[in-house]
């Protein structure tokens, strides 16, 4: 039986106020915790005593543009268009770079 997914590590996603992110692997989230700041930006999953559970399909993993990070509910992210495929290559650059650095 195969697991149920929305978005796949790689995908250009895109929030309700119009901000680009890739959504990430779990190996690269685990490295982004405490290294980088998260975003706490509108849509991102928040909830009291409640732990994270990164499973793509209601929790998503996002790197943004700003640099930040986000668990995001998948409510409030959605695939981006092909007029925003330049963004993907800087974001993986950034990503790429993050990843570089010993940390």
């Amino acid at each position: 039986m195969q697991r149920r997914v929305l978005f796949e590590p790689g995908d250009l996603v895109k929030t309700f106020t119009g901000e680009c992110g890739l959504v990430v692997s779990r190996a690269t989230l685990e490295k982004m915790i405490g290294a980088i700041r998260q975003g706490r930006r509108p849509g991102y999953f928040f909830a009291q005593g409640c732990c994270e559970n990164i499973d793509y399909l209601t929790q998503v993993p996002v790197f943004f543009e700003d640099g930040t990070y986000d668990i995001m509910k998948s409510m409030n992210i959605k695939k981006a268009t092909q007029a925003e495929e330049d963004k993907r290559v800087k974001l993986e650059a950034m990503i790429e770079d993050f990843k570089s650095k010993d940390h």
